[in-house]
């Protein structure tokens, strides 16, 4: 099962467990991932997350306002699209194709923004925005 948030922030995070933990708001995203290890290098290049590996088959990431992780597992294409915002759009681009992800739908204008969206080591398809 995949949980889904909004935002997560290149920065990993600076708050107490207790100031992210929101009454009926999404706190953790979990991936399934075919080797997390790769899915793990992935992000860190891409956008510099720092990782915990708890044994072989888990690793998880902590954000300012979303925490998640990556659990051994055969990765299922859904319907929920996971955006990350960015300061430098045109930068994160760039870390995201020298990092190995294919982009699906190169920067486009939105109400409210710009995005572009990609495809991870283990085909899930992301979107970075920014204002």
């Amino acid at each position: 099962m995949m949980f889904i948030g909004i935002f997560i922030k290149k920065k990993m995070s600076n708050t107490t467990p207790h100031q992210k933990l929101k009454h009926q708001q999404v706190q953790y995203l979990e991936f399934l991932s075919s080797d997390t290890q790769k899915a793990k290098a992935f992000y860190i290049q891409a956008f510099g997350w720092s990782f915990t590996d708890y044994g072989p088959d888990y690793t998880s990431f902590e954000g300012d306002y979303v925490d998640g992780g990556f659990t051994t597992g055969e990765p299922l294409k859904g319907s929920i699209l996971v955006v990350l915002y960015s300061a430098d759009l045109e930068q994160s681009l760039e870390n995201v194709i020298a990092a190995g992800g294919i982009i699906t739908k190169e920067i486009f204008d939105f109400p409210g923004g710009r995005r572009f969206q990609f495809l991870d080591p283990d085909g899930y398809e992301l979107a970075v925005w920014s204002l």
